[in-house]
């Protein structure tokens, strides 16, 4: 489980495709207190820590699945080395829940309509796929490349977020352009009252 809260933004040093994809990623987190199997979201997908290393810089690496790369951004941006990618450990007890509960794992891709400074905030449009739209509610959550974020309104398939600037600072977000497409994860509440509703109707 994770937050939603981004606590590092790692870069993309290795990729090798040898059956799954494995990718090697460089991080500022003390590479001592991560274990071996251990689950750090990518951009908001939960990959597990398969080796680790110090040198040029502490890293480590992570195997993708090819269903994974079908259902994310990894397969349609393609992760490069040097793209840079919001990074969150799990969620360990007694952590500050600061974001919602986010599983890590993606449910589909979003794109990015368009991007319009709105004060000090920068507001996005996005269009969700049709299959996930009806999970996304005004004021519910959304987590969007790893990262937990208000939607303010919806439209059909399009709902628009406010990004402050810590957020663009701290995260990916200051590098993202209309047209591209990033990893949406749907609120687990939001998926359960859409099941209830169902079975009710």
């Amino acid at each position: 489980m994770f937050t939603g809260i981004i606590t590092d933004v790692g870069r993309v040093l290795q990729l090798k495709q040898a059956g799954d994809l494995r990718a090697r990623i460089a991080t500022g987190y003390d590479i001592a207190g991560i274990d071996i199997g251990a689950s750090i979201a990518c951009d908001g997908v939960c990959l597990t820590v398969v080796a680790l290393g110090r040198e040029p810089q502490d890293w480590f690496e992570v195997e993708i699945s090819a269903e994974t790369v079908s259902k994310t951004n990894i397969g349609q941006n393609g992760w490069a080395v040097g793209k840079r990618l919001n990074l969150e450990r799990a969620l360990r007890v007694g952590d500050e829940l600061g974001g919602h509960i986010v599983s890590g794992h993606v449910d589909g891709v979003a794109e990015v309509l368009s991007l319009a400074p709105e004060g000090d905030s920068t507001r996005v449009m996005l269009r969700a796929p049709a299959d996930l739209a009806r999970f996304i509610a005004p004021k519910g959550s959304v987590a969007l490349n790893g990262t937990s974020l208000t939607v303010n309104e919806v439209a059909g398939r399009d709902f628009g977020v406010n990004l402050i600037a810590h957020t663009k600072e701290v995260t990916t977000w200051g590098e993202v352009a209309a047209g591209d497409v990033v990893n949406l994860e749907i609120d687990t509440l939001a998926r359960y009252v859409a099941r209830l509703a169902e079975a009710g109707g």
